[in-house]
């Protein structure tokens, strides 16, 4: 008999890590936007993920994260080294 609560299948224990998600959201939004806190974030909750995690609930999306936490980084230094060479960010205003 099935108890309240839904499909025996979606209460199988086999859940994945919340931080594993997080940091992975955080990685593929930081990619785009505001990589440079959303990056350490990424890698941050990738790793603590990684260390929580079992064998195979969440490791991928965990080691994920932190490459996508690091390719933020990079991505973020690249913009950088372009905009300094390039004399940097200006502002014009009026012709």
């Amino acid at each position: 008999m099935t108890s309240y609560g839904g499909h025996p299948a979606a209460r199988s224990g086999s859940r994945t890590n919340g931080l594993a998600i997080a940091g992975l959201v955080c990685g593929i939004v930081g990619f785009f936007f505001l990589n440079v806190i959303l990056g350490p974030l990424a890698i941050i909750f990738g790793m603590v993920a990684n260390r929580q995690s079992g064998a195979m609930d969440g490791r991928g999306m965990a080691k994920a994260a932190v490459i996508l936490g690091i390719v933020d980084l990079a991505v973020f230094a690249l913009l950088m080294i372009v905009a300094a060479n390039n004399g940097g960010f200006h502002w014009y205003v009026g012709s």
